[in-house]
């Protein structure tokens, strides 16, 4: 019995030696793309949704398409949180930041520049860190110019069937409870609301990218819907005063999820949308180990603030998948971001962790400070070969490069980053 008990007693002490072993990991490089903030609907969206409805939608203190007061709050809420875990983590020094501590690249419109400077305030307060952004012209968030080839086109058109179901007007016709709950909250009884007798039709733009008439109108209602909740604005005019929780507008979600899949979700399109930034942030990840030409500077935390469009292209590229809290699957909130970690082990061993982030509606409605009591919410990327580790969900470096890199069409347009 005692040679059972130290036998017992030595396993014990081996096995809580590998564990705290194998709790010594670093934190050595980030790579985020951020969706930006909280917008009122673009002017096109606008137009699309008002003339679909037959009534005019609600108007905001804020000019269309712009970044609101109450998104830079959310978005600074977002950052301060963030910053935070990284300096607990020793990734950034307290204080303003030095050359090789961030980097900020935001696309040029400015509900994305605008949210990049919240993000900037609250990870380094009076610091006035520089926003770059490039003209009116990104090829790191922008769909490349010209006509797809013949070929292209049809083959993004057979995913978009595809992913319909086998056609437009065939899933249209298995989603009417979704459409029929949208139509419900938006159209006035007795009069007209063009857009819920719109047959859905498949449409492949010049570029290669895909519509769907009819549902591309409906999806921006309901993100809209999701706009004005996460605003804070009245209940009364949030779906024309149709709903009165999250949940009730998380019910008028589902078709937003649908028109990703039919269009921005399809393999061809993300493949050529997101190439370029794709591989931006594989060499960005191999900085300090591996020498890159056309490479983004080396820094700890490198943040790119985009578009919802080119985090779904994103995911898409790295077959990623998500449904958090109240959302439909896929969903991409106002702020969330996609993330890679890049880690260290004592070993010297170097694995790669992404996972997608985003605040629950509640919390941009109510601008919850976010706090380990109350996080953000958050989906990890794994495939075989990841495990689980007090550090997240770690994957090993160099199969995780393969597969950031297995789709990528190796770009032609080199990419600059100003100091």
């Amino acid at each position: 019995m005692r040679e059972f008990s130290k036998g017992l007693l030595l396993l014990i002490l081996a096995l809580s030696g590998q564990l705290a072993y194998a709790q010594h990991y670093t934190l050595e490089k980030v790579v985020e793309v951020s969706r930006h903030g909280v917008r009122p609907p673009s002017p096109d969206n606008r137009q699309m949704i008002e003339s679909g409805s037959g009534r005019r939608w609600a108007d905001w203190l804020t000019a269309d398409g712009e970044l609101t007061g109450h998104g830079y709050t959310a978005a600074w809420l977002k950052s301060r949180y963030e910053s935070q875990r990284y300096r607990q983590l020793d990734l950034l020094k307290q204080g303003c930041p030095g050359s090789g501590d961030v980097y900020i690249r935001a696309s040029p419109l400015q509900r994305t520049r605008a949210t990049a400077k919240a993000l900037a305030d609250a990870a380094f307060p009076g610091c006035e860190v520089t926003i770059h952004a490039e003209g009116q012209a990104d090829p790191l968030f922008q769909y490349p110019e010209g006509k797809a080839t013949p070929d292209a086109a049809e083959i993004n058109r057979q995913q978009a069937i595809q992913a319909a179901g086998g056609s437009p007007a065939k899933q249209q016709q298995r989603l009417q409870p979704q459409i029929a709950a949208l139509k419900q909250a938006v159209c006035q009884p007795e009069k007209p609301c063009p857009a819920f007798s719109q047959p859905w039709q498949l449409m492949v733009w010049s570029n290669g990218t895909i519509g769907i008439q009819g549902l591309d109108t409906l999806a921006a209602m309901a993100e809209t819907i999701r706009l004005e909740y996460s605003e804070n604005q009245p209940l009364s005019q949030v779906a024309f005063g149709h709903v009165r929780s999250a949940e009730d507008v998380a019910r008028l979600l589902p078709l937003l999820s649908v028109k990703y899949d039919d269009s921005n979700d399809l393999p061809g399109p993300a493949q050529r949308g997101a190439s370029v930034l794709m591989d931006q942030i594989a060499k960005a990840l191999q900085q300090g180990l591996t020498l890159r030409q056309n490479a983004p500077p080396d820094v700890r935390w490198l943040l790119y603030v985009a578009h919802d469009i080119n985090i779904a292209w994103l995911r898409t590229l790295l077959g990623f998948h998500w449904q958090q809290g109240l959302y439909p699957p896929g969903n991409i909130p106002p702020g969330g971001s996609l993330v890679f970690e890049r880690w260290r082990n004592d070993r010297q061993q170097h694995f790669i962790r992404i996972y997608f982030q985003a605040q629950s509606l509640d919390q941009l409605r109510r601008l919850t400070p976010l706090s380990e009591r109350q996080p953000p919410l958050v989906t990890e990327f794994h495939f075989p070969g990841c495990q689980q580790t007090t550090a997240g969900t770690l994957c090993p470096y160099h199969l995780t490069l393969q597969r950031i890199r297995q789709h990528i069409i190796p770009p032609t347009v080199p990419v600059s980053y100003p100091p």
